[in-house]
């Protein structure tokens, strides 16, 4: 295993960069010294991290060959442009962005699920980070997978406003205020008001009118879980600041066994079952904001059919949907 006695954070400033920094100093690649990258308005800016202040660079001035490992959480084109740069000075690249995600020759990697694919992948090199929705949903699924063989999932999603990003967040706030003193709320992030609503509507949609975040669950299950499975999913926006909670339903080519499957999800890397009934049997984004686990609760069987289950997932989606997902990959090759 390979060291990484360096490491780049680049969109150090956003709300997944600051995630990555409360898991680097938590826990992760303790030994390393981490460099905070962002874009220029950012520059000289100071972050306190792990007893002492960092300064931000500038993303156009920093040198790759400094770095063994670099998270890249600052949008598809930031990626497009500086990853296979980095790659290019020797660094090892995990992005968050959608930029590589259905690239080919590059892995698209969720620990508990597919890691694998990494086994024969060098370095330097591009491993891309699932979309947050897709990685909570599989790692829920790979157990019942292994078990049932998923032909077809239907899922439902209902995201945080954190996955658009700080903006996001500050606007719900700011139209929940507005709300409280009856003025005319203004929506500037999302096409709609987002407080006190919901909104359909995730990401642009696409010619067949899905959104691309509901494509994107689709695509990236192929690639990740199974390329035969079906996937349908509506994306839905939420007046909650940070969680993803997902309502998913699976037809399977295997009778299920409701208690087998809760056992194997009981005993699943990654995964904190939920059982019994009441408030106590289930969780929430609230809940689960801030903890690393998939949290998956209301497991039941299907009313009409004995190949169908559903089954309510929750996750912190800026930490295991973006972060956390991102370090574990790098773990697997690094220490």
């Amino acid at each position: 295993m390979i060291r990484a006695n360096s490491i780049a954070i680049v969109g150090a400033t956003g709300l997944v960069g600051n995630t990555f920094l409360d898991l680097l100093e938590s826990g992760h690649f303790l030994d390393s010294k981490i460099h905070l990258i962002a874009s220029k308005k950012s520059a000289g800016k100071n972050i306190s991290f792990r007893n002492a202040d960092h300064t931000v660079t500038a993303l156009e001035d920093f040198d790759f060959s400094q770095v063994q490992l670099a998270f890249f959480s600052a949008g598809s084109e930031v990626a497009k442009q500086y990853a296979p740069r980095a790659v290019q000075k020797g660094c090892f690249v995990v992005d968050n962005s959608s930029c590589f995600r259905r690239d080919e020759n590059i892995p698209l990697i969720i620990p508990e699920v597919n890691s694998k694919s990494l086994l024969n992948y060098g370095i330097p090199g591009i491993v891309a980070n699932p979309n947050c929705s897709t990685i909570q949903m599989l790692v829920a699924l790979k157990p019942l997978h292994d078990l049932f063989t998923i032909k077809r999932i239907d899922v439902t999603t209902f995201q945080a406003v954190s996955g658009t990003g700080k903006l996001a967040q500050e606007e719900l706030e700011l139209q929940i205020n507005q709300g409280k003193e009856r003025k005319k709320t203004s929506s500037n992030i999302y096409d709609k008001q987002i407080a006190f609503n919901v909104l359909p509507h995730c990401d642009d949609f696409q010619e067949n009118s899905y959104t691309f975040e509901e494509m994107k669950m689709v695509w990236e299950t192929q690639k990740i879980l199974d390329s035969n499975i079906e996937v349908a999913a509506t994306c839905v926006r939420v007046p909650v600041l940070n969680g993803h909670s997902e309502s998913i339903h699976i037809e399977t080519k295997e009778l299920i066994n409701i208690d087998i499957a809760k056992e194997s999800l009981g005993k699943a890397k990654g995964i904190n079952l939920l059982d019994g009934e009441g408030a106590g049997s289930y969780i929430t984004a609230l809940e689960a904001d801030g903890k690393d686990s998939v949290y998956v609760s209301r497991v039941r069987m299907d009313i009409w059919n004995k190949n169908r289950l559903n089954l309510w997932v929750v996750a912190d989606n800026l930490r295991k949907g973006a972060a956390l997902n991102s370090i574990q990959i790098a773990e697997i090759l690094f220490n």
